[in-house]
């Protein structure tokens, strides 16, 4: 495994644990933003100084960008919901959005599978 792929499997367990932990009704939004903040912090010291491979890559990466600050966006949301079933809904988005981060993840990992769909 290369640099490159060990440091976007290091983000792609962190998200999973997240995705996991961002299920159980007791993770409150400051235990969130902890969360965010470590990955944001993974994100801008340990991929985005990494060499591009590909432009393929470079476009997960930058779509991987985006997402992070749109999980930012949705967890500022999930701290202002009032009501149970709005917090529930605000919660399963965040959910989401971490499923379509870990996937970005595995296309960067496993370039040859998502070629062979297209």
């Amino acid at each position: 495994m290369s640099l490159n792929q060990e440091k976007y499997q290091d983000l792609a367990n962190l998200l999973e644990q997240f995705r996991s932990d961002a299920n159980k009704t007791t993770l409150d939004a400051s235990e969130l933003r902890q969360r965010l903040a470590s990955l944001n912090q993974l994100f801008g010291q340990q991929i985005l100084p990494l060499p591009e491979l590909n432009s393929r890559e470079q476009s997960y990466r930058t779509e991987i960008g985006k997402q992070l600050r749109l999980l930012e966006i949705d967890i500022m949301f999930f701290q202002g919901a009032r009501q149970v079933s709005t917090a529930q809904a605000r919660r399963q988005t965040i959910s989401d959005r971490l499923t379509t981060l870990i996937q970005y993840c595995d296309a960067i990992l496993r370039p040859e599978d998502t070629e062979e769909k297209s």
